[in-house]
């Protein structure tokens, strides 16, 4: 066993501090997702959803990589390790992981509104009047509903050879993301760790899978230390 890919949701950042989405009490309470989280809403009111995301660039300010993303960075001793995450904050760089491919964009980057391929590190507020080099507003480097997922073909390059995927914090209910475990022929071991676990039909077929029904905190040390036993 060498390739593990690890596959991280909202869950995961949870313990450090970060509401969830869609959660009670998470970050879209007082929002309608499509205004603040759409193409069209950036249209109708391009303040408010430079707002939110100022708001959430502001908290990332405030916490720190809990438990399981340091547990998960030991991993790279032993092994290749890639995390795919649904998750647009940076904790898992903080904590030290080498390689992470962000299915949903990130709250540190900024991109233009002209040439999606101009894109800039960012970690103050975004205001209106805020341009790239081309002259063009800047938004948030996030993708939202209704946009294409960039990063979806590297995720399942990644996946498919793996030897062994984690997937933490996540439902495995919101695709593309959640049909990554599909392309994972070839993992001799799938670890499910999330305290209320959805099994999916993908997740049913693998012989494999080994699931963690607890916080990520916990549940990702036993993955760990099981592996790197294993090593």
């Amino acid at each position: 066993m060498n390739k593990i890919v690890v596959l991280t949701g909202a869950g995961v950042s949870a313990e450090s501090g970060i509401s969830t989405f869609r959660d009670a009490g998470g970050l879209w309470e007082g929002h309608d997702v499509m205004e603040v989280a759409s193409p069209e809403g950036w249209r109708r009111n391009p303040a408010l959803v430079l707002n939110f995301y100022n708001q959430r660039r502001r908290q990332l300010k405030e916490v720190e990589p809990n438990a399981a993303h340091f547990a998960l960075v030991e991993l790279e001793k032993r092994y290749e390790v890639s995390i795919i995450t649904q998750n647009v904050d940076d904790l898992h760089e903080r904590a030290g992981s080498s390689r992470v491919i962000h299915l949903h964009g990130e709250l540190r980057k900024v991109r233009s509104t002209r040439n999606p391929g101009l894109i800039y590190e960012w970690t103050e507020d975004i205001n209106v009047g805020d341009t790239c080099e081309l002259g063009s507003q800047l938004r948030p480097h996030i993708v939202w509903f209704g946009e294409a997922v960039p990063m979806i073909e590297l995720a399942a390059e990644e996946a498919s050879i793996a030897d062994a995927v984690i997937i933490i914090g996540t439902s495995m209910q919101v695709y593309p993301a959640a049909g990554l475990v599909g392309f994972a022929d070839q993992a001799e071991r799938i670890f499910y760790v999330d305290p209320k676990p959805a099994i999916n039909y993908e997740l049913s077929r693998i012989p494999g899978l080994s699931v963690f029904a607890e916080r990520a905190t916990s549940g990702v040390r036993k993955v760990v230390d099981e592996l790197m036993g294993l090593a």
